[in-house]
């Protein structure tokens, strides 16, 4: 609409003065054409009403006193020249004789001879100003030429021009006011279309697979909003559908494997206990004198797979379900030394860059975070010659950050990807759960948890809070 009105007001304005430029030289052209007839007809009447006989060299005694009185009651001013171009008699005053051409071009008498009118035009600019001069053949009564009308013409346009300034300062005060109409409309008119637009595109921001998907519902929308709307709601009930299906089968999944991996753990215990009481049961003799050392120790070897199994159940039980968290404020650097506490190992070292890292979390769970991670470190550095495990605790930004690195055997660039995997170890023994556990946990507090390892080298976890 804007560019419309812009686009008008140009072509309107150079429409105007391009008409105006018209009227002015039809004007001219109008005028001189009846100062001409006027001259001409006066002109006529003098000859016919003289005594002297209508011929080249009397004109200049019939028109001696008669041309000024002609001038003055036209009020213009002209010259006569006899059929070869000389100058003859002006009506200008003697003081300007020097400004009339006392001799004609004779380009401009062999244009007036060919001209089928007997008429020629000479249009000329001065001093940025433009003017015409006619050349007429004046006739006896006969009409015979005997001599040439010279009537010079200057267009003065003072008057045009300035009602044509005048014109288009009116016309535009007109369109600056149809241009703020214009922008006033234009910007509630694509208020009103892009408000629909707008809410379909904060909805699609805001989509997100794993959380229900509010629909979107507009008013008075145009038809082809209206079908854009119910295509995004027919998506959103689709993607539901979609999602729940996805979720069910992922469950279902995960629950298949968590089944595999327990009866598998289970059974690693099961098998040794079965063989312990086989052998019992076939070299059981009440006579013997060490039966008794013989059932402490067939029972001791039952005690060791029933903690076992329980150790497992334990396992499972803390990763599928984990207690609800209770964000407290703490000191990150007291709980981590805290939790450091419980291991021995002379090679464990704990620096931090700050006496008080403040953050807002479970004080269990981020015991459980560090000593899953120093427990992973110490299984990693038992065939080092000097092993060594660091932790740190820092700040930066607005997040606490710790650090758990060792100089153990490293992980495989193959299993990188797995390692945050449930049930996936690299080790002989254990169930693989503990950082799966632990990237759960960060993940509940919108933290991150990354690792960067080289084998043979060294593994250094690296797990982010934040403060609030």
């Amino acid at each position: 609409m804007i560019l419309l009105v812009v686009i008008a007001s140009v072509l309107i304005a150079a429409i105007t003065v391009f008409q105006y430029r018209e009227q002015s030289q039809d004007y001219h052209r109008n005028r001189l054409e009846r100062k001409e007839e006027q001259i001409i007809q006066s002109i006529n009447y003098a000859i016919r009403e003289t005594t002297y006989e209508p011929t080249t060299k009397n004109l200049k005694y019939i028109f001696s006193n008669e041309i000024y009185k002609i001038a003055d009651v036209q009020n213009v001013n002209f010259s006569i020249y006899d059929l070869e171009g000389e100058l003859i008699k002006s009506s200008k005053p003697s003081f300007e004789q020097d400004s009339i051409s006392h001799c004609l071009d004779p380009i401009i008498i062999n244009s007036l001879r060919e001209s089928i009118s007997k008429r020629f035009v000479e249009k000329k600019s001065a001093a940025g100003d433009n003017y015409q001069t006619s050349y007429n053949y004046i006739t006896d009564p006969k009409f015979k030429p005997i001599g040439i009308l010279h009537l010079p013409y200057y267009e003065d346009n003072s008057f045009n021009n300035m009602e044509l300034r005048e014109f288009l300062v009116r016309l535009g005060g007109v369109y600056v006011v149809m241009l703020v109409i214009a922008i006033v409309i234009a910007y509630f008119i694509s208020k009103y279309i892009t408000r629909s637009l707008q809410t379909i595109s904060d909805k699609l921001r805001k989509m997100n697979l794993t959380q229900r998907n509010e629909k979107i519902h507009v008013e008075d929308s145009s038809i082809e909003i209206g079908k854009l709307v119910a295509s995004y709601n027919s998506m959103i009930d689709e993607l539901e559908a979609s999602a729940a299906k996805l979720a069910r089968s992922e469950r279902e999944q995960a629950w298949r494997e968590m089944a595999k991996q327990v009866a598998h753990e289970i059974k690693n215990p099961l098998t040794p206990m079965r063989l312990s009481v086989q052998s019992f049961e076939r070299k059981f003799d009440p006579d013997d004198p060490n039966i008794q050392q013989k059932v402490n120790e067939f029972s001791k070897s039952l005690v060791q797979q029933i903690d076992i199994m329980t150790n497992i159940a334990s396992a499972f039980s803390n990763f599928a379900d984990m207690p609800a968290q209770q964000k407290e404020t703490l000191n990150v650097v007291d709980v981590t030394k805290l939790a450091l506490d419980i291991f021995n190992e002379p090679y464990i070292h704990f620096i931090a860059d700050t006496e008080e890292a403040i953050a807002k979390l479970d004080r269990t769970q981020l015991i459980r975070v560090v000593t899953n991670l120093v427990k992973n470190a110490i299984q990693a550095v038992p065939e080092v010659s000097n092993p060594r495990i660091l932790v740190t605790v820092a700040t930066e930004n607005d997040m606490v950050k710790i650090c758990v690195a060792d100089n153990g055997i490293g992980i495989a660039d193959e299993v990188k990807e797995k390692i945050f995997e449930p049930k996936f170890t690299t080790k002989s023994s254990g169930m693989g759960l503990g950082l799966g556990m632990v990237k759960n946990i960060v993940e509940n507090y919108n933290g991150e948890i990354a690792f960067t390892s080289k084998e043979g080298h060294g593994t250094v976890f690296t797990v982010k809070f934040p403060k609030e």
